[in-house]
């Protein structure tokens, strides 16, 4: 299948297209419920930012003073243990395009580990007020 431009397309259709790229890189709709639950609570954070640099990886929240990266990681694009499904079309493209996505989460968990930084991953289905609890007790381990 061609698209714009007469490059031929990744996706199984038309529909698969539209739909990946209609998948927001940030300000999804766990992201926002967790931002606004720790933002309630008085705690203070950069969105969508390099924890560090030659971190070439974003975290969706970034405690700078506390060296707190967190992740909101969708069940799909992460491989979810509990809710991935792998797609019927196309998937030698899917499979490969999910290991790499892991592969990537672990070496920036490592970099990130390797320079004194707490990394937490929060799946996309998680309790908000849950994980906000989770990243509350570490910042406050952290900023004592």
């Amino acid at each position: 299948m061609l698209h714009r431009g007469g490059h031929e397309s990744w996706a199984s259709s038309e529909h698969a297209r539209r739909t990946m790229r209609a998948n927001r890189r940030r300000d999804t709709k766990p992201e926002l419920a967790l931002r606004s639950i720790l933002h309630s609570r008085g705690l203070r954070f950069r969105v969508d930012s390099s924890p560090m640099k030659g971190v070439r990886s974003r975290a969706d929240l970034v405690f700078t003073k506390a060296k707190i990266a967190v992740f909101v990681d969708g069940c799909f694009w992460h491989g979810c243990p509990e809710h991935f499904f792998m797609p019927k079309t196309n998937t030698d493209y899917w499979s490969t395009k999910i290991g790499r996505n892991a592969a990537r989460d672990k070496a920036v968990n490592q970099t990130l580990l390797d320079k004194g930084w707490t990394v937490m991953r929060v799946w996309e289905h998680e309790d908000s007020s849950a994980a906000a609890d989770r990243i509350e007790a570490a910042w406050k381990q952290a900023t004592r």
